[in-house]
């Protein structure tokens, strides 16, 4: 029997240990070579392992487990194999009919049925709960939240149930001790959950404590007349949509500007090491896309070099990559300024 054993990989040069966030394949499960047995967190990215060889799958290491790189995770027997069914004189089965998978199912993801900042407030409002998404990935739409409302407000109110009339027994009054006003403690809700945190999200804690202890920070707030921007976008966002696929969107425009101003102030541009200033000749601007396992801030490389369209398709791929855990570790190196948007949380002002 050939077992071979499945160790944690080299992954990075300053990683020294994953967790073991899920198993693919089951324990006892059949594998096949390069195919997915298990997912692993670093503290910068989600990572698949995929199988050296075929055969049974052994697990070793459990989920959530915090592993060092070369530790053993599991084990594959490579002499077990399915045995081939044997040849019988048979007339052909009709082929099964599988059922296809519902538009719903195809496209649901983590972001199914969540509302944007404005629709959530409208649906607040008016209370209305349960409403299917037509945006992108079923997001929930503000118009959805409108018509949703609408519909609720003109529903007919269910006319209220008579309460059945009963005649109390007569007795003589007594006077009666006046009720305490305090609830009981038990009343209330105490209790208290404890979770693991993510490995990403301790290096994300861990990062913002020390950029706080190590660096000098200043934040300022300036206001920008944005009437000439909203006039470009609405002048020109069909026919930017109907030539490259994407919309013209906020971010591009500010990365722009940011690139322009970035190679002009090349000390804003620049990165302090040890005693040395390390001025860069290009401006690559990190984006913060907020995921379901923390904030990743993958960077848009030569924006200075790039026009709007260009940028805009380089965010979509680099956002929809972080939302479903396919950013690699060399997608999350770099940058030499940093753009987030607080506003898609319903924030004002921000100093992140």
């Amino acid at each position: 029997m050939a077992v071979i054993e499945i160790k944690v990989p080299s992954i990075a040069e300053s990683v020294t240990e994953v967790t073991l966030s899920q198993w693919l394949k089951a324990d006892g499960d059949m594998v096949a070579i390069d195919e997915p047995i298990c997912e692993f967190e670093s503290d910068k990215a989600t990572l698949e392992l995929p199988a050296e060889v075929a055969g049974k799958l052994t697990h070793v290491a459990t989920e959530g487990s915090d592993l060092k790189i070369g530790d053993i995770i599991a084990r594959i027997d490579t002499s077990a194999a399915v045995a081939a069914p044997a040849k019988t004189e048979s007339k052909p089965a009709e082929p099964a009919k599988v059922a296809e998978p519902t538009p719903a199912a195809q496209s649901a993801n983590y972001a199914t049925g969540t509302p944007s900042p404005a629709a959530a407030k409208i649906m607040a409002e008016s209370g209305v709960e349960n409403i299917e998404g037509t945006g992108r990935d079923g997001r929930i739409t503000k118009d959805d939240a409108v018509k949703a409302a609408q519909v609720q407000a003109v529903a007919p109110a269910a006319p209220p149930v008579p309460a059945a009339k009963t005649e109390a027994p007569k007795t003589e009054a007594k006077p009666t001790a006046t009720p305490s006003v305090q609830m009981p403690i038990e009343a209330f809700s105490r209790n208290m959950r404890r979770e693991k945190m993510s490995r990403m999200r301790q290096t994300i804690a861990k990062r913002l404590v020390s950029a706080k202890n190590n660096t000098a920070m200043l934040t300022t707030f300036n206001e920008v007349d944005m009437t000439a921007v909203m006039a470009l976008r609405e002048k020109y966002q069909d026919k930017f949509v109907k030539k490259y696929g994407v919309k013209l969107g906020f971010m591009s425009i500010f990365g722009k500007a940011c690139a322009k101003v970035l190679m002009e102030m090349p000390d804003v541009n620049a990165m302090i090491d040890g005693t040395d200033t390390i001025y860069h000749d290009f401006v690559d601007i990190s984006m913060a896309i907020s995921t379901p396992n923390g904030l990743v801030v993958p960077p848009i490389k030569n924006v200075e070099s790039l026009n709007f369209a260009q940028f805009e398709l380089n965010l979509k791929a680099l956002a929809e990559k972080a939302r479903n855990g396919k950013l690699s570790l060399e997608e999350m190196q770099g940058g030499t300024f940093t753009i987030t948007n607080g506003g898609v949380f319903g924030s004002l002002m921000s100093t992140p």
